[in-house]
């Protein structure tokens, strides 16, 4: 079995032990597609992640206290990973997220089954990542749609060409081009300005993987909305700096 057919395995088993979710806590969540503010300004989404299956760990961070940081220095949003067994993850981490932030929060995960979004909305979150390489046609737009009717965006993530033909199908979802390939985990940051060429500028997109400094994210200003950064801003016991410069 590869890497992602196990983490898509895993997940199914994870939402299926879910509770069921009869009714959702009231009150509005910021909105993830807005706060992404258009190309004239290149927004940052920073990510809490503890560990991933190219790197391992990468650092222990007190969790409010980073994505306060994160926030304060000026994070359009932020990505919360909660998936268990490779990135270290947790809903846990979610919810404390939500309780700790204004912005909006994006849950990462591999999204298989409608109760895992229901339980993002549940949790508070603006947003679900939903990954083309994972579901079938059918399941990315019953996965959109539970996630519309719940009043979450999808970001929808693809790798290639193909991949974001699907991804433009879900309308008014965030398009994301993850420079990853989740196969070999090998990162080429010279696709998404390649990818994004291709979608039509009126849709909010955001550029994935493998960004750390202001200079790896020229290419993509005046292209992207946003760049999504995850390990390196982990790395920093200060990420407001960082943040700051990627932002221009």
């Amino acid at each position: 079995m590869s890497l992602i057919d196990e983490l898509v395995a895993t997940a199914r088993a994870r939402a299926e032990a879910l509770p069921p979710r009869e009714q959702l806590p009231k009150g509005s969540r910021p909105s993830f597609r807005e706060a992404l503010r258009g190309k004239a300004h290149l927004d940052v989404i920073a990510e809490f992640k503890r560990a991933s299956p190219s790197l391992g760990a990468i650092a222990e961070r007190g969790l409010e206290d980073q994505v306060r940081r994160y926030a304060q220095a000026g994070a359009a949003a932020i990505s919360v990973l909660t998936e268990p067994s490779r990135f270290k993850g947790s809903l846990a981490d979610l919810e404390r997220t939500v309780a700790s932030v204004d912005v909006p929060v994006l849950m990462k995960d591999f999204v298989v089954h409608p109760a895992q979004i229901r339980e993002a909305a549940f949790l508070g979150a603006s947003a679900v990542l939903l990954i083309v390489r994972c579901l079938s046609r059918e399941q990315l737009s019953e996965l959109a749609q539970a996630a519309d009717e719940l009043g979450l965006t999808p970001l929808v993530e693809c790798h290639h060409a193909r991949e974001l033909e699907r991804a433009l199908e879900i309308e008014d979802a965030v398009i994301g081009v993850n420079n990853r390939d989740l196969d070999t985990l090998a990162i080429d940051t010279s696709l998404s300005p390649r990818v994004l060429a291709d979608v039509p500028r009126e849709r909010v997109v955001v550029a994935e993987s493998g960004y750390e400094h202001a200079e790896d994210v020229a290419e993509l200003r005046g292209v992207a909305d946003a760049v999504l950064v995850g390990s390196a801003l982990m790395k920093l016991g200060d990420p407001t700096q960082r943040i700051q410069e990627i932002r221009g």
